[in-house]
């Protein structure tokens, strides 16, 4: 099994890099999560995780374990391959999978292309304690906060706003500023947005 691999970015685009290392060239799935981290870059270093099949060696790359540690707990849910999984990380940061998973927030996983109800809830059952361990969650994800990210959002789609755009710039003003009142924290989005 590979861990990683340093070396030059031959090609980069939204599903996939090229990396040469060695004389060698690796063709690497990616995330969106991961392409913009490597956006601008000539080289760097790539973790691994490679899945064998009857009819391929496919290699995944992210930009940090913590992703790569995600996508694994993600393809261990039954039902959820390794294309859903990359799916998840290119829609959803990290933390907005970790937050939704250990807030049991169905609708947020729900919105990925190809995640059912089902399939949602099982992620839930499957990884909330494992996630809880392993992401810290901010208690502004906690319920009172919860219901100041769920009534801007609401209020900014009302507006017109693309809701993951704006739910990530309501999770981030909340981040930065937990005692934000839902007034405040839709001024602030609405300057940023």
């Amino acid at each position: 099994m590979y861990e990683f691999i340093r070396g030059i970015i031959v090609e980069r685009n939204p599903a996939h890099i090229i990396f040469e290392a060695g004389g060698v060239g690796y063709f690497i799935n990616i995330s969106l999560n991961t392409y913009s981290k490597f956006n601008n870059k000539k080289e760097g270093l790539i973790y691994l995780h490679q899945v064998i099949r009857d009819d391929a060696h496919v290699l995944y790359g992210f930009a940090d374990k913590n992703e790569r540690d995600l996508f694994r707990n993600l393809i261990s849910v039954n039902g959820v391959g390794s294309g859903t999984a990359i799916m998840m990380l290119s829609s959803l940061t990290p933390d907005e999978i970790a937050v939704a998973v250990t807030t049991e927030n169905v609708a947020v996983l729900k919105a990925v292309k190809g995640i059912g109800i089902k399939t949602a809830q099982r992620i839930i059952i499957d990884l909330k304690d494992k996630l809880g361990k392993l992401y810290e969650t901010d208690q502004i994800f906690l319920s009172p906060n919860n219901t100041i990210l769920n009534e801007s959002l609401s209020a900014l789609v009302m507006l017109g706003f693309v809701k993951r755009e704006a739910e990530k710039v309501v999770s981030k003003i909340l981040q930065e500023q937990p005692q934000s009142t839902v007034e405040s924290v839709i001024k602030q989005a609405l300057k940023r947005l």
